[in-house]
């Protein structure tokens, strides 16, 4: 019996995830998307494998460039996660207008100055996973973060703090 997508979705919802902004540098311009779908694979060679929508422009632009920058949100990064994850969004230099950035050095992506950390990295492969694919992506440098904090995280379709709760709300 196949398993209802809803279901499957909620079940999955249940499962508290970090979240993280992917930005891909191109010729032309910048693109971004919130990830949540992130994990590490191996420490020798450091590897990590991030979900993407195989449909999306973000998988697309990544598997051209063949490089991206991963930065880890902290709780403050509410909104920005949210803009990334809206369709039909602008250039990921606009949707940052009031949040610090710098380019990574290998790949020139932006990565967020505050974020909790940062991840240079060059596509090795996509692996087609249903209708996702999984980039698995080789870090080249681990970029600093910016002051100490608390994670963002998704949990049950919505982003909490570390406490379960929206970020900024007792």
């Amino acid at each position: 019996m196949p398993v209802d997508r809803a279901e499957f979705t909620a079940a999955l919802g249940q499962y508290a995830a970090g979240v993280c902004l992917l930005t891909v540098r191109d010729g032309i311009d910048d693109v971004g998307t919130t990830v949540s779908s992130v994990m590490s694979v191996s420490a020798d060679p450091p590897l990590v494998a991030v979900g993407l929508s195989a449909a999306g422009y973000p998988a697309e632009v990544l598997e051209e460039v063949g490089t991206c920058g991963l930065t880890v949100l902290g709780a403050q990064h509410a909104i920005v996660a949210a803009r990334f994850s809206s369709a039909g969004r602008p250039s990921a230099r606009h949707l940052l207008e009031s949040v610090p950035w710098s380019r990574a050095p290998g790949s020139e992506a932006i990565v967020l100055d505050d974020g909790l950390t940062a991840l240079d990295c060059r596509l090795e492969r996509l692996v087609e996973a249903g209708d996702h694919v999984l980039a698995l992506l080789a870090v080249d440098e681990v970029l600093p973060g910016g002051p100490a904090g608390g994670p963002l995280l998704r949990h049950r379709g919505r982003y909490v703090d570390a406490t379960g709760h929206p970020p900024g709300r007792p």
